[in-house]
């Protein structure tokens, strides 16, 4: 149905007040004609901006809902059909057949409303007063290309936004009330730059009882880039959609969705954490968590070389320096870091061969766990590789399960998840490319994991700045510059509620930037639950905590998994098929 291959696209940052809903009606066409006078087709508002959000009950929202389509949807269909363009509404809707409320974003366009979502995975407050959405997450096929949309909360789940991705959607109109952090958010980023389509985001701003909302609306590029963004105060931004550039569907010029691995996400169709999960994983007496405790995790960041004893002496002296003061418990070393990253399978040995050997012998020796890459030969065939040794020898070893440009050439891959349990918790494995594919950590997370660790040699950009914001964020959530805002292994501890240990190569004439650290199990925790992020070679740790503060019931985050508890598998179902 596409009809063109470029177009303007405008996101709408407003404030609306409670009880107000003419004003606030008449003040987004007022903008939403503002953006259509400047040549934008696509016009996206924010969440609840006819009306405001934090109601305390259905009573109290009862006389501003309406049906859709209703008198609202009809005033911007005429505003769309003036200007031959598209917009979202967000909007509180009553379902005439049952009564019941819904907080929906709908996309009307020259001839009337095109589709709508009503969101589907609530947040707090959404339970006073609205149910969850029961319509699928759809993909909207119009003469500007395909449009997809979802509701704040909704973009946690990364499964979400993954479902209109793999149903083709160009753009997400991800409409929000965003709170509790500076914007643009990292995760608006990240599902962004993980899918490789646009993503236009339009926030409210402004204080409603005593809700403080972050503004920072935006235009985010497939490749995580934040083309244009408003901090504070009602106004419009604007930038161009280029539908060729986003059905390239390449994340650091890898083609993710052909070489996604659908026969092992099955667990994603599942929830482990619905129950407690301290009965859950000791049901029947098998495979029980570990107790965990307070340790000490850490990632090693240099450039390996071509020869297998300069890198087991390189890995030997790093681990030998870190064993002296504040000691890890764990460290992990980057992917290929034993046999070196230039023609692996040339010097790809077998788990039993002098490197592997030497590199338990150390573990053994400093009395430390010990996680590196190497090419590994088995069975005719040659692994990209991650191995885990500790005191008690060889734990065991993963094989990368996706694989990237560097590697498919060379590599078989693995079809299996590997975890260990560890006096420092449950640990998952995996290895550089899987941590673009948000199904791999998941389905880790799902297994009850507390420390992914993930040997990496990812070249790019997944991280970027921000130059601060003039929101009056309370303490301690930061307002002022950062370099490092957004890094796509961040959001990946956060949304699975577990470390992330990300050692990757810093080697940058090769264009390795490293950017190793370990990252905490809460986004929205401040100041932040994680190492330095390295910009040379170096060391970064972090104490971790995988206890479980000795009560029936998990309180410590990384146990409890928040995030994980509130998925709702039922709408994930497209995740495990096959897709051309």
């Amino acid at each position: 149905m596409t009809s063109t291959t470029t177009f303007k696209a405008a996101t709408v940052q407003f404030e609306p007040t409670m009880f107000e809903k003419e004003r606030n009606i008449q003040r987004l066409l007022a903008l939403c004609a503002e953006a259509a006078a400047s040549g934008a087709r696509l016009i996206v508002t924010p969440e609840m901006g006819t009306t405001g959000y934090c109601w305390h009950d259905r009573a109290e929202v009862k006389p501003f809902v309406e049906t859709i389509p209703g008198p609202t949807t009809d005033r911007f269909q005429s505003l769309a059909a003036q200007h031959a363009c598209y917009i979202v509404v967000g909007m509180p809707e009553v379902d005439a057949a049952t009564d019941l409320y819904y907080n929906t974003a709908v996309l009307i366009g020259p001839d009337g409303v095109i589709g709508r979502h009503r969101k589907s995975h609530p947040y707090i407050s959404e339970p006073k007063w609205a149910v969850s959405g029961d319509i699928a997450h759809e993909v909207f096929d119009t003469e500007i290309g395909r449009i997809a949309l979802l509701i704040c909360m909704d973009l946690h789940f990364f499964e979400t936004a993954r479902i209109e991705a793999l149903a083709g959607a160009d753009v997400i109109c991800h409409i929000s009330n965003w709170l509790a952090e500076r914007t643009p958010a990292p995760y608006w980023i990240n599902r962004a730059f993980e899918n490789a389509c646009y993503v236009i985001e339009s926030n409210r701003w402004g204080l409603e009882r005593t809700m403080q909302f972050s503004g920072g609306s935006c235009i985010i590029e497939p490749d995580g880039r934040v083309s244009a963004s408003i901090d504070g105060g009602d106004a419009v931004a604007y930038g161009t959609i280029d539908l060729a550039r986003a059905r390239q569907r390449e994340v650091l010029s890898e083609q993710v969705f052909k070489a996604r691995r659908p026969e092992l996400y099955t667990s994603l169709m599942t929830n482990s954490f619905t129950w407690n999960p301290n009965d859950f994983f000791k049901l029947y007496g098998h495979q029980p968590k570990p107790p965990g405790r307070k340790s000490i995790l850490a990632v090693a960041q240099f450039a390996p070389s071509s020869g297998t004893a300069e890198n087991l002496a390189a890995i030997s002296a790093i681990a030998t320096e870190a064993r002296g003061a504040d000691a890890p418990d764990m460290l992990v070393f980057p992917e290929l870091s034993l046999t070196g990253p230039d023609v692996p399978a040339a010097r790809a040995e077998r788990l039993t061969g002098p490197a592997v050997t030497a590199f338990v012998r150390l573990a053994m020796r400093l009395r430390m766990y010990l996680v590196a890459g190497l090419a590994e030969a088995a069975d005719g065939k040659v692994y990209n590789t991650a191995v885990l040794a500790g005191p008690e020898g060889l734990v065991g070893f993963y094989r990368k399960t996706h694989l990237g440009g560097s590697d498919a050439g060379w590599a078989s891959a693995g079809d299996k998840w590997k975890v260990f349990d560890l006096p420092i918790g449950r640990v998952g494995l995996a290895i550089g490319h899987d941590a673009l594919y948000p199904e791999a950590i998941r389905s880790l997370a799902l297994e009850g994991c507390d420390i992914v660790a993930c040997p990496a040699a990812l070249r790019g950009v997944f991280t970027g700045a921000h130059a601060g914001t003039a929101i009056p964020h309370n303490y301690p959530i930061p307002k002022g510059a950062d370099p490092y805002h957004w890094h796509a292994m961040r959001v990946r501890g956060g949304e699975n509620n577990l470390y992330f240990a990300f050692a990757n190569v810093f080697d940058p004439p090769r264009g390795y930037q490293g950017k190793s650290a370990v990252f905490g199990p809460d986004s929205f925790a401040f100041p932040r639950q994680e190492s330095a992020i390295l910009d040379e070679e170096g060391v970064a740790s972090v104490v971790v905590d995988t206890t479980n503060l000795d009560t029936p019931y998990p309180t410590n985050v990384v146990r409890r998994k928040d995030l994980i508890t509130m998925r709702l598998p039922h709408h994930y179902l497209p995740l495990v098929k096959w897709h051309q």
